[in-house]
């Protein structure tokens, strides 16, 4: 994966006599869609403001292309674009003269640089109009425009989705992917796990200032196990049989956390977690007790639920 983009050591923050964030570990590699991922008031912006120096670290050390964001912060800060929360533009000036204005602040940011980026956003046909006149999505488009006028490395984007509608949302997620495609690395923080499992390649999951798992989101997800449904003639049947099995773990209504969706196409369905080898197995003893079976589904859960497992286990 060769040398992370962003290195995260140790990384711990302390207001008063309380610390707020423990022992923050990850890395961000090149061309990676990193998810950060926790409830509100889990710590994500409090840890994005130190990962740009808005405010320092009580302890640990955050290196952004190898400088020290402590020691070198203006080798550091060089290589990231960032938003934290919502992009602040002029509304009374036009897209393009808002980009104007943060060019000055930026070496070797010239008009061409200024209309590339506008290009890479898609906003060319809006560009010359008022900001006032843009909907939350344009302005988000215009905030990553601003963060991408000095060819960083990294994006930092604070609850990227808020406020956008589905199809914001949407458009928002293939652009983010298409940025990845060019070797740049992305950090987003949300509090939307079904946003963050279908954007990203890892994620941290943090809660209460702690860091709880990082991994791949397919990695993530298998480690909270699976469901399969069982949609029979013979639901209680079905259970009897299941149940005699060691192997077989069933749940009650209410004891499960799966997409709602996954239940609505299997209405009626026994749920259980057992071993996908041993299905085929259970099949042969449903149908030699002359139960028919219409669907057997295999169900991954979502990264919400891996959360609630963590949190649950007690390790916040």
């Amino acid at each position: 994966m060769g040398q992370p983009v962003l290195d995260v050591r140790g990384l711990k923050k302390k207001i008063g006599r309380k610390w707020i964030i423990h022992e923050v570990d990850f890395q961000v590699y090149p061309g990676e869609i990193f998810g950060f991922l926790g409830p509100n008031g889990s710590g994500k912006t409090t840890t994005i403001r130190m990962l740009v120096d808005l405010i320092k670290p009580t302890e640990g050390e955050i290196l952004i292309g190898g400088h020290s964001v402590t020691r070198y912060p203006e080798k550091a800060l060089a290589e990231v674009g960032c938003i934290v929360e919502n992009p602040e533009m002029y509304t009374y000036l036009t897209g393009w003269e808002n980009l104007e204005q943060f060019a000055r602040m930026l070496r070797g940011v010239d008009k061409a640089r200024i209309a590339e980026v506008v290009s890479i956003v898609r906003l060319d046909e809006r560009i010359h109009e008022k900001v006032g006149t843009y909907s939350l999505g344009m302005r988000q488009r215009l905030g990553i425009a601003q963060a991408l006028l000095g060819r960083p490395k990294l994006l930092i984007l604070d609850e990227p989705t808020n406020g956008l509608d589905p199809k914001g949302i949407k458009e928002l997620r293939e652009f983010i992917r298409m940025l990845s495609e060019t070797g740049l690395s992305l950090f987003i923080s949300s509090h939307l796990l079904s946003e963050i499992q279908l954007m990203c390649d890892r994620v941290a999951i943090i809660s209460g200032g702690r860091v709880l798992s990082v991994g791949r989101v397919d990695e993530l997800v298998n480690q909270a196990g699976s469901y399969v449904l069982w949609q029979t003639d013979n639901q209680e049947g079905t259970r009897r049989i299941l149940a005699a099995q060691a192997e077989v773990k069933l749940y009650e209504e209410g004891e499960y956390r799966m997409d709602d969706s996954a239940l609505a196409y299997l209405p009626g369905a026994v749920v259980s977690t057992v071993h996908e080898d041993l299905i085929p197995e259970l099949i042969e003893k449903l149908v030699a007790e002359g139960i028919s079976i219409a669907a057997v589904q295999r169900v991954a859960p979502t990264l919400e639920e891996l959360f609630l497992q963590l949190t649950e286990d007690g390790q916040v």
